[in-house]
């Protein structure tokens, strides 16, 4: 049996307050309708349709060719919503999962057990449903004896035995598709809201003799449908925690999850030590056995095996086996590091690759430079990469040296195995094994120094007594 979806993500979300959209709102770095999107596909739904329509430019933009898309122009309840996809779907058999696109902390676990139980007891629908101590402002599901669900009711409609109820309906549903879609031509807008609800075609069902279940998902939790800047920040707590617990699981040392961020597209191998103050976004992997922080923020890189990262910012970059990194480094984009390298406190590193053995140890700048094996740059050195128009490469080849307070001026090459002395602005290439100096020659003056400060000191004299 085929296995559909449909997202439901037009809504304009004004309690938010913003100028984002509200399902591209992330959550654990994230925009909401990806996690809703990635639960269903791996839950085995084959086609998954996007019911678009405000920021539906944007949605298309960030979802692109994972989904197919209809336009809901006028927000007329979720019931319209479901119907727009009626061109595509209405031909379908099949079970049709219905979920809203505010919902990120649904499980694909939960998905499968609904259609699971759905598919078992051969129902027409089946609501996910949760069970909360206080229900308030959810409908709730009202059961017959049988257990089937007989209807659901709206908070202001209950009766004070139906209040009572704590099994809510979370707003996500599994249909057989041909019944959704002839039900839904039943369903009008005869309500204070004059919208056509998605909870009618349930009425629908079980007035006409279907049978209609219920699944309670084991979480409450994965029920928050995100409306505001709070529920966003709630959603955020409890998927932080799922994150770093399953990684915990997967053999990850985390010392303080609670001081820990750790992305939605994250990958950390076996054996590693993540310690707290520790920020990992974007699609960052790190391999095994690495320790990561304190107080470090990685991006978008790539951390290889053994690597340690410390007090450090790393942005599109990428740390090689038993690398060294920090305290209070800076990788930017395009700064790639060989195995065995060390780069340590106070060194910024950009667009810069350096191989296997290579040190710059401390207080330097590493840009637009090629950098061979095990070259020592000293404390100071700068590679002067740019003339306020143009970007030009500095290479240094195997083995070089180069001294403390050294600037390099681009386009410049320093040889295999060469010195630069301390002190040095190179201008000029350097050749394989020379060693090149470029200083002023020093001259000392005999007690000149207390001339220069007899001078100073009678300058601020006569400052003070004017």
């Amino acid at each position: 049996m085929k296995k559909l979806a449909i997202v439901l993500a037009a809504g304009q979300g004004k309690r938010m307050k913003s100028k984002l959209y509200k399902v591209l709102h992330p959550v654990c770095g994230k925009p909401m309708v990806g996690h809703v999107l990635n639960a269903v596909q791996q839950a085995g739904c084959e086609r998954t349709i996007v019911v678009v329509g405000h920021g539906a430019e944007a949605v298309k933009s960030y979802l692109g060719s994972s989904a197919e898309y209809v336009l809901q122009e006028q927000q007329l309840g979720t019931g319209h919503a479901v119907k727009q996809a009626g061109p595509l779907l209405a031909g379908e058999e099949g079970t049709t999962v219905v979920i809203c696109g505010d919902t990120p902390l649904v499980t694909t676990e939960t998905l499968e057990a609904l259609v699971e139980l759905h598919t078992r007891k051969g129902a027409a629908a089946t609501v996910l449903t949760a069970k909360m101590d206080n229900p308030q402002g959810y409908g709730r599901v009202i059961r017959g004896e049988n257990g089937t669900v007989e209807r659901i009711v709206e908070q202001k409609d209950c009766t004070p035995e139906e209040a009572a109820v704590q099994e809510i309906n979370t707003g996500t549903y599994c249909f057989d598709n041909a019944k959704l879609f002839a039900a839904l031509e039943k369903v009008t807008n005869d309500n204070a809201q004059q919208e056509y609800y998605l909870t009618d075609v349930i009425g629908i069902l079980v007035q006409a003799g279907e049978i209609v279940e219920g699944y309670a998902a084991q979480d409450h939790r994965e029920s928050i449908g995100v409306n505001d800047r709070v529920a966003l920040a709630e959603a955020e707590a409890v998927m932080r925690e799922r994150i770093v617990r399953q990684h915990m699981l997967g053999g990850v040392t985390v010392v303080d999850p609670a001081s820990t961020y750790i992305g939605a597209d994250v990958t950390i191998g076996s054996d590693t030590v993540i310690y707290p103050g520790t920020v990992l976004s974007g699609r960052t992997v790190i391999g095994e056995d690495c320790v990561i922080g304190p107080a470090s923020q990685i991006e978008d890189s790539v951390i290889h095996d053994g690597a340690k990262v410390k007090h450090s910012v790393l942005s599109q970059a990428e740390v090689g086996k038993e690398t060294t990194v920090g305290p209070f480094a800076y990788l930017r984009p395009g700064a790639k590091l060989g195995a065995n390298v060390k780069v340590g406190d106070f060194v910024e590193i950009k667009n810069a690759t350096l191989d296997d053995g290579a040190k710059v140890s401390h207080l330097s700048y590493i840009g637009d430079a090629k950098v061979g094996k095990n070259v020592n740059i000293g404390c100071g050195a700068i590679t002067v990469n740019y003339d306020g128009y143009n970007k030009s490469i500095t290479e240094i080849e195997d083995e070089a040296f180069i001294g403390s307070n050294v600037n390099l001026i681009a386009p410049v090459k320093v040889g295999k195995g060469a010195y630069v002395v301390a002190g040095s602005t190179i201008t000029h290439s350097v050749p394989e094994g020379d060693l090149a100096i470029a200083r002023q020659r020093q001259e000392n003056k005999p007690g000149y120094g207390e001339k220069i400060r007899g001078r100073a000191k009678a300058k601020k004299q006569n400052k003070q007594d004017s």
